[in-house]
Parts: C-alpha cells; sequence; structure tokens
C-alpha cells in the first residue's frame, strides 16, 4: 500500500514505515502528525484518486527530527571588475517516519 501526499509545495510517494525529509514543519520531535493532503492511495488493484484531494483521509506519521541541510555556497562574480559576493544557505527540515496509511 502506498500514497501520495502534498507537504511544503511538493509531492512525495509514501509506504508505511517509509522515512523522509519534508519543509520544516511545527511540531516536537517524537510527537505525531496527520498530513491531511492525500492525492492518491493505492492497494494493489483498489486505487483511490482525489480531485484534487481525498476527503477524510489524513496519514500518520511520526516526527523523528528537525535539522538543517549542507550548505549550498551562492557565488556572484564578475570578471575584471573585481566584483565578488559569496553567501551560505543551509534550509531546515523535518525528518518523518509514516505510521500508518488509511486503509484504501
Amino acid at each position: 500500500m502506498h500514497a501520495v501526499i502534498r507537504t511544503g509545495g511538493k509531492q512525495y510517494r509514501v509506504a508505511e514505515g517509509d522515512i523522509l525529509r519534508v519543509e520544516k514543519l511545527d511540531g516536537d520531535a517524537g510527537s505525531s502528525i496527520d498530513i491531511a493532503d492525500v492525492l492518491l492511495i493505492s492497494d494493489g488493484d483498489n486505487v483511490q484518486i482525489g480531485a484534487p484531494l481525498l476527503e477524510g483521509k489524513a496519514i500518520s506519521a511520526e516526527i523523528i527530527k528537525h535539522a538543517r541541510a549542507d550548505k549550498i555556497e551562492v557565488i556572484k562574480f564578475k570578471r575584471r571588475k573585481k566584483y565578488r559576493r559569496t553567501q551560505g544557505h543551509r534550509q531546515h527540515y523535518t525528518q518523518l517516519k509514516i505510521t500508518s496509511i488509511p486503509g484504501a
């Protein structure tokens, strides 16, 4: 059984027990959250597709941790003009473990 969910402006294909990184969500590490933006639930031959969301379905997940991704360096440079700018960025993320997908 798998599902397609939407969070942080992105779509993810998840199954029960999967661990994934999503954009930062509110909540403490160890707490449980419900993701209500479910686009599709598939259980073998039985497939439910939302238009655009499935009503009354929510995926349960547990927040494992909050952290920051690796640094990305942004460099601006113009040749022969002595113009150089360097900037770093570390994106915040939340790591989730999918605990249950409602029956299809």
